[in-house]
């Protein structure tokens, strides 16, 4: 009886070595390129919704109003922050530094009249806290005293020339659109001050915006 020819077993090790590398790229990558997130100057306790709609990461601006009648604004676009100072800086006639205009592109929010904005650039950010901030002046007008209208304006006018010069840099870069607005207010917050805020950017024909709010659980 003939014998059977006696089969070869495969090595079935696999080599993980590039796989291995392509992680650690990866990995490499990503905590490179991950922004930390900025702990807010004025926090509030939004009111709860069923809403699950998400802001978007950029070319945002949040008005956020709480302790007692406060407005902060923030923008989420580094350079489009840069570029709004300076446009404040010529409507308002108060000059910055290079340094202040550096400092202010980093700063996430805000909450001050534009005369004393200096001031707090001029402060280390681990010192500055809500209390130092008496909040962005704003009323029912168009006027200089209506400061956050203002803010919003020149900020919409500094999302366009930002996106401009970008496409203008490199054709490949896409246009995100016109800036869009969210109000981030305390769930505790008086009416009045809303309605200026909502009074606001509809001066402006800003009638798109959102609110803010947190998420609540089906079962309360």
């Amino acid at each position: 009886m003939a014998k059977k020819a006696k089969v070869k077993r495969q090595d079935t090790t696999i080599d993980m070595t590039a796989m291995c590398d392509v992680s650690f790229l990866l990995l490499t990558f990503f905590v490179l390129t991950a922004q930390a997130r900025q702990e807010e100057t004025l926090m509030v306790d939004t009111p709860a919704s069923t809403t699950q709609d998400k802001l978007p990461d950029d070319n945002l601006g949040i008005i956020t109003v709480g302790d007692g009648g406060k407005v902060f604004f923030s923008i989420k676009d580094f350079e489009v922050r840069k570029k709004t100072l300076e446009n404040m800086s010529a409507q308002y006639g108060i000059s910055f530094s290079e340094e202040d205009y550096e400092k202010f592109r980093l700063t996430e929010d805000f909450g001050v009249p534009i005369e004393n904005l200096r001031q707090l650039l001029s402060l280390d950010k681990a010192d500055i806290d809500d209390t130092m901030q008496s909040g962005i002046p704003v009323d029912s007008t168009e006027d200089k005293s209506n400061e956050l209208y203002h803010w919003v304006q020149q900020s919409r006018l500094a999302t366009v020339s930002v996106e401009r010069e970008r496409e203008s840099e490199d054709s490949r870069y896409k246009a995100k659109g016109p800036m869009k607005i969210a109000i981030k207010a305390d769930a505790e917050e008086k009416y009045p001050i809303i309605n200026l805020i909502i009074e606001t950017l509809r001066n402006q024909k800003q009638n798109k915006f959102s609110f803010v709010t947190g998420l609540r659980s089906d079962v309360e």
